[in-house]
């Protein structure tokens, strides 16, 4: 009954945390996209496993996963960085370990999404500014790509080859840049 309870309160916080546009369906999405960027594969297999789960020993989800204790660990760490999984250290009485039973916060899902989507949104930001700020120089190999300022230490010459640098026309790369950011700008709004 405490369990059942516990995995109810979840789903309430998890559809309480969006605004009424955003549904189970949508959450789920958001769900899977950030932690299998943050964690991959066997971290979102951890994730599903520990969902309606409180205080899970990271020995028995290991066990269950069929995945190394290390990895484990690894891929919870990388949980708890993120603030998504909690735990707490215990003392085995019988053995003198410790071992860690850990939570996994679903609340914090959409607050890590969108805190995650606006870096990158920054990032983009910061190079559309330098494509459009800067000239670019390649040779016909493609080996480096590097700016007018570089261009002019290296005399032109592409420091792989050899070959003579040409002025790159990064127009593509600008009108990409473009389109990204839009789509993350979009991304951001119908998270929030």
């Amino acid at each position: 009954m405490v369990e059942k309870a516990k995995h109810l309160k979840i789903e309430k916080i998890e559809l309480n945390t969006f605004d009424t546009k955003m549904n189970k369906r949508q959450f789920e999405k958001i769900k899977k996209e950030l932690i299998l960027e943050l964690v991959g594969e066997y971290g979102f297999s951890i994730v599903e496993y520990l969902k309606d789960k409180t205080e899970v020993s990271e020995f028995k989800i290991a066990e269950d996963l069929k995945i190394e204790i290390h990895q484990t660990r690894t891929l919870l760490y990388k949980l708890l960085d993120h603030n998504l999984a909690t735990f707490k250290r215990k003392k085995d009485k019988v053995k003198g370990w410790y071992i860690c039973y850990w939570d996994f916060h679903p609340e914090q899902i959409l607050h890590v999404y969108i805190k995650l989507k606006k870096q990158k949104l920054e990032k983009l930001h910061e190079r559309l500014e330098s494509e459009q700020g800067h000239h670019f120089f390649m040779c016909k190999n493609t080996c480096v790509r590097m700016n007018f300022e570089k261009a002019v230490d290296f005399e032109f010459k592409c420091p792989e080859c050899g070959e003579l640098m040409h002025q790159q026309d990064n127009q593509r790369t600008i009108e990409f840049l473009t389109q990204r950011i839009e789509e993350l700008t979009k991304e951001i709004e119908q998270a929030n």
